[in-house]
């Protein structure tokens, strides 16, 4: 692969606050992002917020995209639960639907969906609740991208059910040998230097390869990086990496 054909989404998950609590500059990283993982009130998020992340989005030509996750705002969506296929598929919907309103009244659409937190761990192996939220995007009346893992089993149900899937990566965290993220628990889970998740950003876009948790090398294929939006100086760090990614001849753009 030469440089000239090198292509990179940068995704963000932005929306997440609620009321007054606000988490995520949205506005500086719809500056630099590309698509946008808008929190739909499961895990953060409110109306309020929700439309405007939208108007911003939409202002800027970031594509929307519906973060939807277990209904878990105490924890911010990352605490295990086991919520029945047919209740997750539900929620899910109503997630996206809740989106969508805002979305179209901004002028634009929902354009994929992304699990978050435990949801997105959760369905990288467990087949049950992969399906239930491929059953969750049918059930909206969409046949949108779904972005995830790659090699999850949301990513194999979601393309027998024919949703088109599109992988990412993440630079700023750890990966296993197996290519799935060390667990946040875990001391080194996220990496914390930017000078290295920058380099890990072009590493990843370039050559689809980054060194795991252990120090192995492993292959990891992705569309799309995901910059955390609640990162400590996350704008200027998302800033370095799309600057990084353009001077290494990466073209920098949306999926959908």
């Amino acid at each position: 692969m030469t440089s000239t054909d090198t292509c990179v989404d940068l995704n963000a998950d932005l929306g997440e606050g609620f009321g007054r609590w606000h988490l995520t500059d949205d506005e500086g990283l719809l500056s630099v992002v590309t698509s946008a993982n808008v929190a739909c009130g499961f895990h953060a998020g409110d109306p309020a917020t929700m439309r405007r992340v939208c108007d911003l989005a939409a202002e800027r030509g970031v594509r929307i995209g519906a973060q939807v996750s277990y209904r878990d705002l105490a924890g911010f969506g990352r605490r295990a639960m086991d919520v029945p296929p047919g209740e997750l598929a539900a929620e899910v919907a109503y997630q996206i639907g809740a989106l969508e309103v805002f979305a179209r009244a901004a002028g634009a659409r929902v354009a994929y969906v992304k699990p978050h937190g435990a949801l997105y761990n959760r369905v990288v192996h467990d087949e049950e609740q992969a399906g239930a939220v491929v059953a969750g995007v049918l059930l909206a009346g969409t046949s949108l991208p779904v972005l995830g893992l790659p090699g999850s089993r949301f990513l194999d149900a979601a393309g027998k059910a024919g949703l088109p899937v599109v992988t990412e990566a993440f630079a700023d965290r750890a990966y296993t040998d197996g290519g799935t993220l060390v667990p946040r628990g875990r001391d080194g889970a996220v990496i914390a230097d930017p000078d290295t998740v920058v380099e890990r950003s072009v590493g990843l876009a370039r050559s689809g390869v980054v060194t795991s948790h252990s120090g192995r090398e492993i292959a990891v294929r992705a569309r799309s990086l995901c910059l955390h939006g609640d990162t400590p100086g996350a704008v200027d760090l998302a800033r370095r990496v799309r600057a990084r990614l353009e001077e290494s001849g990466v073209r920098v753009e949306a999926f959908a």
